[in-house]
């Protein structure tokens, strides 16, 4: 059976990996004429420094902070992941993808991909690993590993190759 790729789920930590496992991702969209979807996760602060800030600024005080912020934030990852799409296009205009949607979310990423992949029907996930460390020839990036392990879709995983 040959799959039907249709729909791409892009994860991206904005990473220089990231990036290069976007031209995967754009590449697998223009072979099987797909969608991208973008998901970028942003991590929360540990439950334990919000109530510290809380303290400090007064309650009322900081969650208008956060709410400023999170909005400003969101902002500029959206025009970030729009300009490096633009880029992506520019670079090679004879290989074609159309970003369907550019998602910007707070939780934890591993969460929010798997989520994300849940709540829409993704045919396939594509993401970056680092490989850091002592084994990093052998291992995936703990994230990536995590996402490999839950994903009811199938994962492609993208290393950065050592010429880069």
């Amino acid at each position: 059976m040959i799959p039907e790729i249709k729909k791409i789920l892009y994860a991206t930590d904005l990473s220089e990996n990231a990036r290069f496992a976007f031209g995967y991702a754009v590449s697998l969209a223009n072979r099987y004429e797909a969608e991208i979807v973008i998901l970028h996760a942003i991590e929360e602060f540990p439950l334990q420094m919000h109530a510290q800030l809380a303290d400090l600024l007064g309650a009322e005080k900081w969650q208008e902070l956060q709410r400023t912020r999170k909005k400003e934030v969101v902002e500029i990852l959206v025009r970030k992941l729009e300009s490096f799409c633009a880029e992506t296009s520019a670079s090679d205009e004879s290989c074609p993808f159309k970003v369907m949607d550019i998602k910007v979310r707070n939780g934890h990423p591993v969460e929010e991909i798997i989520a994300e992949s849940t709540a829409s029907d993704y045919d396939v996930i594509v993401m970056g690993t680092h490989g850091h460390g002592i084994l990093a020839g052998a291992m995936m990036g703990s994230t990536a590993m995590r996402v490999v392990r839950r994903s009811h879709v199938p994962v492609m995983v993208v290393r950065l190759p050592k010429t880069a």
